[in-house]
């Protein structure tokens, strides 16, 4: 039995990570153990317990690994400890998921990605996009189609007035696209002020040809992500919003060829690609074979967002 255990139970720990390992858990009778849950605030690591069914609570993530025989981690830091957890993680060895972004700064996402190659140890970011099934059914239908010529991404969001989105959070649509589309050669990046934080319009070049856009408004009064691919007689549009807010179209010489939509019952992290990340970093540790993506993965990912939100504290710093 593949022995897992959880550090970090705060909510987006709770939602993305703690309920799609207990679903798979109670799917897979005798495959998974969730056999600890650590948090700082030991109340909190017990109420993972209760809920989820991890076997017990820790407050010192030393004292947990010491004390369990664990086969796998999932991290879930504050930002500001990603990179010190992972590297504890990484150099005991122990097979591990890393919650994005890759560290505060390009500097950190550097040495986490040197960390993680010192170390040899099999790991994974979690980049739940990566593993939405709509993004992954029209991956998998635009291949057999022809080459795609153009995408269009739109991230919206509602008064995330943070400073850090662009990194923090908006690397998930570009982690996205360059799953899809392939490695960037070239980028461009405009940025509008509206009240207190900055909107993007990244334009993009691919190594394959292709060119995009990505869109970023994190105040615009919604939650919503839309994917547009555009290729000789063919269109794919993904929308990923908040709840059932999820379809597929595919358009094929001006007939719609395949369309799916969200079920009202279905629960979030079989839609947004949580639970099949669980998927995807048990089939690796019951296999012993590395699971996908690594942070060198998601490394150029993380060095074009930190590039945008440099250059935007640039402008705003003005000459010198």
């Amino acid at each position: 039995m593949i022995r897992i255990a959880l550090v970090g139970c705060g909510e987006h720990s709770r939602s993305s990570h703690a309920a799609p390992l207990a679903r798979y858990a109670h799917q897979h009778p005798g495959e998974i153990e969730l056999v600890a849950a650590c948090d700082l605030d030991i109340s909190k690591a017990e109420e993972f317990c209760q809920s989820f069914g991890f076997i017990r609570a820790y407050s010192d993530l030393q004292q947990m690994l010491n004390t369990e025989a664990v086969d796998g981690c999932v991290c879930v830091m504050p930002m500001d400890r990603i990179v010190e957890t992972a590297r504890l993680v990484l150099e005991r060895h122990l097979p591990c998921v890393i919650e994005k972004p890759l560290g505060i700064s390009r500097a950190e996402a550097e040495l986490l990605s040197q960390i993680a190659r010192e170390s040899g140890t099999p790991h994974m970011v979690s980049v739940n996009r990566r593993f939405m099934p709509f993004l992954n059914r029209a991956r998998s239908w635009m291949k057999d189609i022809g080459a795609i010529r153009y995408v269009r991404t739109t991230q919206v969001r509602h008064s995330r007035n943070e400073p850090d989105f662009i990194w923090s959070t908006a690397i998930h649509v570009l982690d996205a696209v360059r799953y899809v589309m392939g490695e960037i050669k070239h980028f461009e990046c405009e940025t509008q002020s509206v009240h207190s934080t900055t909107w993007y319009v990244i334009s993009l070049r691919f190594e394959s040809g292709a060119s995009g856009r990505i869109e970023i408004f994190p105040t615009a009064g919604m939650v919503e992500e839309s994917y547009e691919f555009f290729g000789d007689d063919f269109r794919v549009r993904i929308t990923a919003g908040s709840g059932t807010q999820r379809s597929l179209d595919c358009w094929q010489e001006g007939r719609l060829i395949l369309e799916d939509k969200a079920s009202d019952d279905e629960p979030e992290d079989l839609r947004n690609g949580s639970y099949q990340e669980v998927e995807e970093f048990v089939r690796a540790l019951k296999t012993g074979t590395r699971p996908q993506p690594e942070v060198a993965d998601i490394l150029p990912s993380a060095r074009i967002c930190f590039a945008v939100a440099d250059s935007v504290a640039q402008k705003r710093a003005g000459p010198h």
